[in-house]
Order: structure tokens, then sequence, then C-alpha cells
């Protein structure tokens, strides 16, 4: 186990000198996690929803990587859209770098015919990036003998603490309550978040389209979410810098429960298969995934949990003029 621990805080004291591509932390249960997935989604039930999330990446190597994240949206009547504050914390190496993103957003709301609706968002964020520095340890620290007792000759950074604005925005589509998708563009203006001032380590734009349908098993009649019983297939791709994702899968209902079954794909390798259990009942939403790795990681990493919750406020009065929009929520 120490040997693990020393390797990330090697691996973790390289970060701030090489020009490494800085990627955006990522969750297994992205519809759980709705304003984060797509700014379109914000306000997308028209009530007002909190919702929250933690996921334990890598948890055999001392907390590689722990995210967490809280939201809150609602739809607003004369903005015409839904409102939202998404807040992003993810902890790397014991928190030795973490990265903080506060966020609000918009999405206007339109029908464009009776069975067709759509939704644009926008996201206004503040981006920052804190390292530890006093905590890294090096190679030419080590002592054969004592072990880490030596200073490093590593040259410190310009700034330890890096914080920027970003932009995001997307666009969603829906055809009754069957058929769903969307596309969202993260970073519009790829800052540069390096913590050397020569060092060109930009925050690269990503891509992500969604899209799913739900399938109604119950004979006649549309999916009612208090006797729902579906299954719902869903694709996500995900580009950033020279990284690509598929994640195909499908998520079964019978109220109460939903299940899911997902496997992640990272085109240059497998990556993981992704099964889920979730409990929705009235409004709590209660969910649990974990990946199995199936890379060349599988036996160091000790795969990835993840828990999402969310509890869905009451409209305050009947909004008949708009559709909410229709899709998984884990």
């Amino acid at each position: 186990m120490a040997k693990k621990v020393v390797s990330l805080f090697l691996f973790l004291s390289l970060l701030p000198v090489l020009s490494l591509v800085a990627q955006d932390p990522q969750f297994s249960q992205f519809y759980a996690n709705p304003l984060y997935l797509n700014p379109a989604l914000t306000g997308a039930p028209i009530c007002p929803r909190l919702l929250a999330n933690y996921r334990n990446q890598w948890p055999s190597v001392e907390k590689a990587f722990v995210t967490y994240n809280a939201s809150y949206d609602q739809y607003v009547d004369f903005l015409h859209g839904g409102v939202g504050l998404l807040f992003t914390a993810d902890r790397a190496g014991g928190g030795n770098l973490n990265t903080t993103m506060i966020s609000l957003l918009y999405a206007y709301k339109f029908n464009i015919t009776s069975r067709i609706y759509a939704s644009a968002g926008v996201q206004v964020t503040y981006y920052q990036r804190r390292l530890v520095w006093e905590n890294l340890l090096f190679e030419d620290m080590i002592d054969p003998q004592n072990g880490f007792i030596w200073p490093t000759s590593e040259k410190e950074p310009d700034r330890q603490r890096v914080g920027v604005p970003d932009f995001s925005a997307g666009v969603f589509l829906g055809y009754e309550d069957l058929i769903y998708g969307g596309i969202s563009v993260s970073h519009l203006t790829q800052p540069d978040i390096g913590f050397y001032a020569d060092a060109n380590a930009l925050l690269y734009m990503k891509i992500t389209v969604h899209a799913g349908s739900v399938i109604n098993l119950r004979k006649g009649g549309t999916v009612d979410e208090d006797k729902e019983f579906s299954i719902s297939p869903n694709i996500l791709y995900q580009q950033q810098f020279n990284y690509h994702q598929l994640n195909l899968g499908l998520y079964f209902s019978y109220y109460p429960f939903v299940a899911g079954l997902w496997f992640r794909h990272n085109f240059e390798n497998a990556d993981a298969v992704i099964p889920f259990i979730g409990v929705h009942y009235k409004n709590l939403r209660v969910g649990y995934s974990y990946d199995f790795t199936v890379s060349n990681l599988k036996g160091a990493s000790g795969g990835a949990h993840e828990v999402s919750a969310s509890w869905q406020f009451p409209c305050i009065e009947k909004r008949r003029h708009i559709r909410a929009i229709k899709c998984p929520g884990f």
C-alpha cells in the first residue's frame, strides 16, 4: 500500500512540470447530474429540484480521485426558461491537486410543435485549480537509507492557485415522451490553467452528445412516473482533445425500482462495465453504481463507487404552457 501512495505522489508531482491535457471529472450516472451533462437540461422538470453526487474513483489508490457535485434548478415563468446553480469539487491525490467549479446556468425552453420541444442553455463558470506544492514528493528527495529527507531541485511553480472564467453551451430536443437527445460544448474559450507562466496548459474544449428513448412496457397510455414500467436505451459520446469515450447501456424501470447496465469504451481500450441500481419513490431518487474496470488497471484501481440523490420539490402552481423534459433521472 505504501508503494502505491508513493507512486501516486510521484505522478502528481509531475503534473505542474509537464504540459498535460486537463480532463474533466466524469460521472457514470450522467443523467443524475443533468446540469453537469448539458446546460440545456437546466429546469428540465419545471418544478424545483435539488441534486447531489459523490464519486470515488480508484479507491485502492488511497483516494486518487474523489469528486463531489451539487446543483439546484427550476423553471422561472418570467424568464421563459430554467435557472440553476452548480457546484463541483474534484480532489486528486488526497487533496494535493484540487479543482473547484461554481456555475450559473440558464436554459430557454420552447415548443417547436405540439409534439416536439426544445431547450437551449448557457453556463458561466468560475474554474479554479489549486496545487499543494509542499505535500508533493519527488524522486531526488529519497535517501536510500532514510527515505524522504532531501530538499527537491524541482522548480516551484509560479503560482499554486489558478482561477479563470469558463463558458459552456448546449441544446436539447425531445419528441413527446419517447425520444430525446442533446449536444453540449464545454470550455468554449479554452482558458489557460497552468501553474507555470511559460507552460501552455489549456482546458481543452469538451464535446458531449447524448441521446435515448423511453419504451413503455405497459399496454396503452403514456409513461406515468407513479406506475412506470419501461426500458430506456441510451448512448453518450464525449470528446476532449485527443480523448474519446463512448457509453452504451439501458435502464429498466419498474416503479419504484430502477436498474441499469452500461459499457464504457475509451476507443483506445475498453474501460468499464457499470451496473446500477436505484429507487424512485415519490419526490426522492437515490442511486448507486460501481465501475468494474476491464482495462489493464483492473487489478490495481479498485474501480469506482458512485452515489446520487435528488429531491423533486412540488410546483407552487400548475404550468401547462411548457412541457417538462422527459429523460432518465440516473
